[in-house]
């Protein structure tokens, strides 16, 4: 006699229930896998994961896009060899703490100095004389300098701008030549610093040869200025970067960018090369984005999504970087970043302990990425140092009708071609190009709801260069709320 035989009805019923409920699962689950599986298909169509109505109905525009400008960096231009001798001398400066010798030619803090001043004078006689090098010396102090005023100095490179126009607009690139050993205070102990951070040293200097070598399409010059910097205290408090803001101001400069690379020398997952990590905060705005996050996307735009990982936090968990004090001035700045860090290599006094090496050393780079990294540095500023003016006052209107309205203000130039209104869905991180208008003033996205996008402004100059995008400010109309009666 077999079991099943010997079931009763009551039995049979539930193992039928069982089954049957057992299918339904299976079936739900494998809808649901196809679903998110033809979603996250490239061309998939939308309607296998969604079904929404079009915005617009009919009439889509069609916006003629202009192509990026010609005589883009290429890589083998990218002169790794003079990077690697820049971290070397460095290195060989036994510390570069900010708390150590700024007199001292062979150890300390004046020793880094020296070797990044000396490097950007080379590239200087090289550039025709449009690279101006200069040592910026004040006093500052932070906790991590005892509360007490502290010597310090940068070193800029600037690159001016040859439109009268846009002179006055800078963009920053920089890295600190200052290092640190696991004792922050200690200036007697080795801190090579070879990664943290002669290697964003090294990637703002070879940018300043690349810039500097050629004018764009290589000839003429840039639009915007470019200031090169290698900067001191970021160890003991972002020191160097929060005097750099303020000088900025004081030389009368409107900051169009600023990329901070720390920490962007090696590479040692297996698979490279991978993507240098840029990482851009929100600041406090709400329903859209910050100056930062606007730069990074036009990063990635020109550097492609191949080489450029956006990470949209404004720095790593904890840690802070020297795009921070241009940040928090509400400033567009980013920070590049290696894709994963050995903390073993990084903040540490060289030794070896349980059979660990502990220290920053030339050893651990990968001059391949570090390559790649400065070359998508060079390619960026390039781009936006020939980019026209990005507007302003831009706003969103035409709640509760049928059709956004975007307007926006801009300088007259000559050598703009128009502006493209950008838009994106609230969840989607990258823009798309909705239109183009020739003429500044207002855009009126026929049968584009104002509540299921966000919208942007970007100019473009006859040379295809896009300045950063602006996002649309939507007028706000608060919701009525209960009154408070009088008392009785």
């Amino acid at each position: 006699m077999n079991g099943f035989s010997s079931m009763t009805q009551k039995d049979f019923q539930h193992v039928t229930m069982a089954v049957a409920l057992a299918f339904l699962w299976a079936a739900t689950a494998a809808a649901q896998t196809s679903a998110l599986s033809s979603a996250n298909t490239p061309g998939a169509t939308a309607s296998a994961a969604w079904h929404d109505p079009a915005e617009p109905l009919t009439g889509k525009p069609h916006p003629k896009i202009l192509p990026r400008p010609a005589g883009a960096i290429m890589r083998q231009n990218v002169d790794e060899k003079g990077m690697r001798t820049l971290i070397h001398d460095l290195v060989g400066c036994g510390t570069r703490l900010t708390l150590s010798s700024w007199d001292d030619p062979k150890r300390g803090a004046g020793c880094g100095r020296d070797k990044v001043a000396a490097r950007f004078n080379e590239i200087a006689k090289s550039s025709g004389g449009k690279l101006r090098v200069t040592v910026d010396k004040f006093e500052s102090t932070s906790a991590r300098a005892s509360n007490k005023p502290i010597r310090l100095e940068n070193v800029y490179a600037i690159l001016p701008g040859a439109d009268e126009r846009l002179s006055k607009t800078l963009f920053i690139v920089s890295g600190h030549f200052d290092s640190r050993p696991s004792d922050v205070m200690d200036p007697t102990l080795d801190a090579p610093g070879a990664d943290d951070d002669a290697s964003g040293t090294a990637v703002s200097v070879e940018s300043a040869r690349l810039l500097s070598k050629q004018g764009p399409n290589n000839e003429g010059s840039y639009r915007a200025t470019i200031l090169f910097a290698a900067v001191s205290g970021e160890e003991q408090g972002l020191l160097g970067s929060s005097h750099l803001v303020d000088w900025v101001r004081q030389q009368g400069y409107a900051v169009g960018g600023m990329f901070t690379n720390d920490i962007v020398g090696a590479d040692a997952a297996p698979g490279g090369p991978h993507r240098v990590r840029v990482f851009s905060g929100n600041a406090e705005i709400e329903d859209c984005d910050s100056p930062a996050r606007e730069l990074a996307r036009a990063i990635e735009e020109i550097d492609g999504r191949f080489a450029i990982r956006m990470i949209f936090r404004i720095d790593r968990y904890s840690r802070g970087g020297d795009h921070y004090p241009f940040y928090i001035a509400g400033l567009p700045a980013v920070r590049f970043t290696e894709p994963l860090e050995d903390y073993n290599h990084q903040h540490q006094t060289p030794r070896t302990e349980n059979g660990v090496e502990y220290g920053d050393y030339e050893k651990y780079l990968n001059f391949t990425f570090m390559g790649d990294v400065a070359r998508d540095n060079a390619e960026a500023l390039r781009q936006l140092a020939l980019a026209p003016a990005a507007p302003t006052n831009v706003k969103l209107t035409g709640a509760v009708t049928p059709d956004a309205k975007v307007t926006w203000d801009a300088p007259e130039d000559a050598d703009r071609a128009g502006f493209e209104i950008l838009w994106r869905e609230t969840t989607e991180p990258r823009w798309s190009v909705f239109d183009f208008a020739e003429a500044l003033g207002k855009a009126v996205l026929k049968g584009v709801s104002t509540d299921n996008h966000y919208f942007a402004v970007r100019a473009v100059g006859k040379n295809g260069a896009r300045s950063i995008a602006v996002v649309a400010e939507a007028e706000r109309r608060d919701p009525p709320l209960p009154s408070t009666l009088p008392k009785q």
